[in-house]
């Protein structure tokens, strides 16, 4: 018996994956697996969840290949860039499908290679990362804007990286 969970979240769809798998996986479950993985990336990249999440789809396609496993983090920083580098609006939604949709089928792809048991242990693996995508917060970014502000005998606390700018002689 197969029970899927999808759920639409954020800026794309969102396969949040459910699945009991008989002794023999179906193709539509392989490919249901492979969709699931593919829109986590995408959604995963702009959040703090990325180097976790990052590194695990790296270790599945890198199947214990520490030179595959670097490859593939390249890949996966080549996606995140794409995505950070699109425009708003039916650029960056063509841009997220066409992102989907390569992971998708590369995870379909080494899904259908694999024997059964290991089958089974890729997508418990791939349902962790599609959870923790789900779960994951876009990055947060904050900007402060004190141009017009004052300040004596003034002190700024605080934590992260900050730029501070001297406009005394404007």
């Amino acid at each position: 018996m197969t029970n899927w969970l999808i759920a639409v979240r954020g800026r794309t769809t969102l396969v949040v994956l459910s699945c009991d798998v008989g002794d023999d996986m179906l193709v539509e479950g392989l490919i249901a697996v492979a969709a699931a993985g593919g829109g986590a990336i995408v959604q995963a990249a702009g959040t703090d969840a990325w180097n976790g999440i990052r590194g695990g789809f790296a270790r599945i396609f890198g199947r214990g290949e520490a030179a595959r496993e670097q490859v593939e983090l390249e890949r996966l920083d080549q996606t995140r860039a794409v995505l950070e580098a699109a425009q708003e609006g039916d650029e960056a939604q063509r841009v997220e499908i066409a992102q989907v949709a390569r992971w998708q089928t590369r995870l379909e792809t080494l899904l259908e290679e694999l024997p059964e048991a290991e089958q089974q242990q890729v997508v418990a693996e791939l349902q962790a990362l599609v959870a923790e995508a789900a779960a994951a917060k876009p990055a947060e970014t904050v900007h402060n804007d004190f141009s017009r502000a004052s300040f004596t005998n003034s002190q700024v606390l605080g934590s992260g990286s900050m730029t501070v700018t001297n406009n005394y002689d404007k």
